[in-house]
């Protein structure tokens, strides 16, 4: 997970094998997708599922073994290392034609080779044209150019060929020299490989003391995982166009138990565009800057102070603040903590609870007043929940964790008087007393949250201009918070069941006039926010739902401007339940779960890091097929899966089953002469994953165009292959509620 050895908390089992030694038939897939009766066989089949589950925890222990003992698989150091090849067994299927509609129909295999992991986002531009990660007849996922335009000149450079084995507080550090070639857009490329027994890992990317790339991996399988991801990084140019020391930091563990390293290629490709936005002049980090000393420079949270003092240059004309910042540990899955006065509710059976609410709210200071705040997207890992949930779809931003966008161009007429002044981050909960139904913000929350920040700004053309203006006016009202728990006993006067929400409004604003050589204007950074968590515990703990929501709206704007110039307006639902059985006389437990989670987002104006429109306004601009002109953009997506863990701690042994759907539509907006709004779909993606397997792949492009089409009939669902795991030693562990098992539970086999 991340850089510290607190990553076993939650359900990280680092390899799931996603099936059974026992073959079950459960022919649930006709040729044609239906989807509504494919749910139904699905649910069907985690019936049957749960059915066996139940039969086994009441069986012993040595019973429980002969059914779904997993044979250990002796790894040598000769096996750990594995690079992709063109011809390797990845268990990803479809053959679509970029030129034309294709649709496959195949019979799915036991997906006993590779595993193709991915995550679905819209293309990215790159020298030939709209790029995206496709689906070959071989079943490669294959970088396919879907909209080819006019070859720009372009260049590529090899940033790093690394192998994070044994690597915590050791990154991987090298040189960058800006290439020979003329170049204004840059897209990365990073691809990993892994074989064997490994939890899921946080990594981050740093060009001397600046973040400028957040990223988790897959849990591997023996048989090995591989992922390509793309992103662009044209928000760095000023980086770029300077040499750079390249820090990034995989915290990752290698022993007898966990043996699986992950192997890195990352590569730049520079090229020039015609059409592109104007980067910052300047990016100024906001982090613990020990770039100096090789390491990785992120800051801890609550155990660290995150703050810096800087001196900003006096001729900046707009200055936009943006923040990286996730959960660990006790706060990976902080919107499933409870209330801080419900902590001990279920201490005899199941331990102490995580708290501080299931809310949280980053928060950026400028000399100690509130300039603005982030309410986190809450990004599932994939040892998360169920491991095979997130096999081989991962969750939304799994591979490339969102920042946050802060407009500070209000407090310009301070920031640029020539004196230092202090930017601090911080991380707040909810404290409540549990009796009167109110919540205050506090100032820590549970370990812990890993941040830094970055200060991109736009400055004059004359160097000796100097930005004035007056104060800015904060206007910031006390959040409207409320809270509620109700207990439920049984006979005996045990906590039974527990259900608690939250609700928190908030409203800021902070406005002031900026004079730069531009001129004069108002400026005005804006936002509105709520969210809701309804919570609740039954069987004494073991099982858990939540459904939460969060929505929001920031915007920047200012009096020379009829159009914002950026807004941002989102939303994030999620409902989650987990329940795990425990077998006390044997140790084998099972948790079942499922989840279903989203994400809105539309973007006008200019943001900061690339929306997806660019290479769609740029193959027009190129002489492409495709419109442009799109004032802003809507990203919609949906995942929705289900999944079943089985564990035998005394065998070692474990296995799963899941099921996972995502929908995905990318749309162009533009607005005609009386204010309409028009909306055009640019891309869309539905895809569907049983037991590891891809069932279900369909793609199409702006205009309604298949560029991928495929559907497969699963004949069984068997093995997944030699599964190498990572043994939970309790459900509490396993389920992400902290370490040890039931008090009540008397296993050896538990901690």
């Amino acid at each position: 997970m991340v850089p510290d050895t607190s990553d076993t908390v939650h359900l990280d089992d680092p390899e799931v094998e996603m099936g059974f030694e026992e073959k079950v038939e459960l022919p649930i897939y006709r040729s044609k997708w239906s989807s509504a009766r494919s749910s139904l066989k699905i649910w069907a089949s985690l019936v049957i599922c749960g059915l066996v589950t139940f039969l086994w925890l009441l069986s012993s222990s040595d019973a429980a073994n002969t059914v779904w003992k997993n044979e250990p698989v002796a790894i040598t150091q000769e096996d750990i290392i594995i690079r992709p090849v063109q011809d390797v067994d990845l268990v990803k299927y479809a053959a679509p034609d970029a030129s034309g509609t294709v649709t496959t129909t195949l019979t799915s295999p036991t997906p006993t080779g590779v595993l193709e992991v991915f995550q679905v986002y819209q293309p990215v531009l790159t020298p030939q044209g709209i790029t995206d990660e496709t689906i070959e007849s071989n079943g490669l996922e294959n970088t396919t150019t879907i909209a080819p335009i006019e070859s720009a000149t372009s260049c590529e450079l090899l940033l790093m060929d690394h192998s994070f084995g044994f690597s915590y507080g050791i990154p991987f550090v090298g040189n960058y020299i800006p290439p020979s070639c003329k170049f204004n857009r840059v897209v990365m490329n990073f691809t990993v490989t892994s074989r064997g027994r490994q939890f899921d890992r946080l990594a981050l990317m740093f060009f001397n003391d600046t973040e400028v790339f957040r990223t988790s991996t897959a849990e591997p399988t023996v048989n090995g995982i591989v992922w390509t991801y793309i992103k662009d990084m044209t928000q760095y140019l000023s980086i770029w166009n300077s040499p750079q020391t390249l820090i990034f930091d995989l915290g990752n563990l290698i022993d007898d138990t966990y043996t699986g390293p992950f192997n890195t290629t990352l590569t730049a490709t520079f090229f020039y565009s015609e059409e592109t936005v104007e980067p910052a002049a300047l990016i100024l980090p906001i982090s613990t800057r020990q770039g100096a000393v090789q390491q990785s420079s992120y800051f801890s949270l609550p155990e660290q102070q995150a703050n810096n003092t800087l001196t900003l240059p006096r001729n900046a004309n707009r200055a936009v603040f943006t923040v990286a910042a996730c959960g660990q540990a006790t706060e990976e899955f902080w919107w499933g903590n409870v209330l801080q006065s419900d902590i001990a509710t279920f201490e005899p059976y199941d331990g102490t609870l995580y708290g501080y609410s299931p809310w949280r709210e980053v928060q950026l200071y400028i000399d100690g007043t509130l300039a603005g705040v982030s309410w986190p997207f809450p990004v599932i890992f994939t040892g998360g929940v169920v491991p095979g949930l997130w096999r081989p779809i991962v969750g939304i931003d799994t591979f490339d964790l969102r920042e946050h966008e802060i407009d500070i161009t209000p407090w310009l007429s301070v920031l640029s008087d020539g004196k230092p002044h202090t930017f601090e981050i911080k991380v707040a909960g909810i404290l409540d007393n549990g009796k009167n139904g109110k919540g205050i913000i506090t100032e820590t929350v549970g370990s812990s949250w890993y941040v830094s920040g970055k200060i991109f700004l736009w400055l004059d053309s004359n160097s000796k201009s100097i930005t004035t203006g007056t104060r800015p006016s904060v206007i910031q009202p006390q959040p409207e918070i409320s809270v509620s728990q109700h207990l439920t006993t049984n006979s005996s006067g045990a906590n039974e069941t527990l259900t608690y929400t939250t609700n928190v409004q908030r409203t800021f604003s902070v406005s002031a006039n900026i004079h730069t050589q531009k001129g004069t204007t108002l400026s005005i950074w804006s936002q509105s926010l709520s969210a809701t968590n309804y919570g609740q515990y039954t069987s004494f703990g073991a099982t858990q739902y939540n459904v939460q929501s969060t929505k929001g709206t920031d915007q920047s704007s200012n009096t020379n401007s009829a159009t914002p110039v950026y807004k941002a307006v989102y939303s994030y639902p999620l409902t989650a339940n987990t329940t795990y059985l425990v077998d006390p006389a044997s140790g084998n437990f099972s948790i079942s779960a499922w989840v279903n989670r989203g994400l809105e987002l539309d973007i006008s104006g200019s943001a900061i890091f690339p929306t997806g429109l660019q290479p769609f306004t740029a193959s027009s601009a190129r002489g492409g097929s495709l419109n442009s002109g799109f004032t802003g953009t809507t990203l919609s997506t949906s995942q929705n899966g289900s999944a079943v863990y089985y564990a035998s701690p005394n065998a070692g042994t474990s296995s799963s089953f899941g099921s996972t759907t995502q929908s995905f539509r990318f749309v162009g907006v533009d607005v005609d002469g009386s204010g309409r709004s028009i909306d055009t779909e640019l891309y869309s993606r539905d895809v569907t994953a049983v037991n590891a397997t891809v069932v279900h792949d369909h793609e199409t492009l702006v205009g309604g165009k298949v560029i991928s089409a495929l559907d497969i009939v699963p004949v069984s669902f068997g093995p997944e292959g030699k599964g190498e795991e990572g043994m939970m030693l309790s459900p509490k562990e396993a389920i992400g509620r902290g370490w040890g098992s039931a008090r009540s539970l008397s296993s050896s086999s538990f901690v």
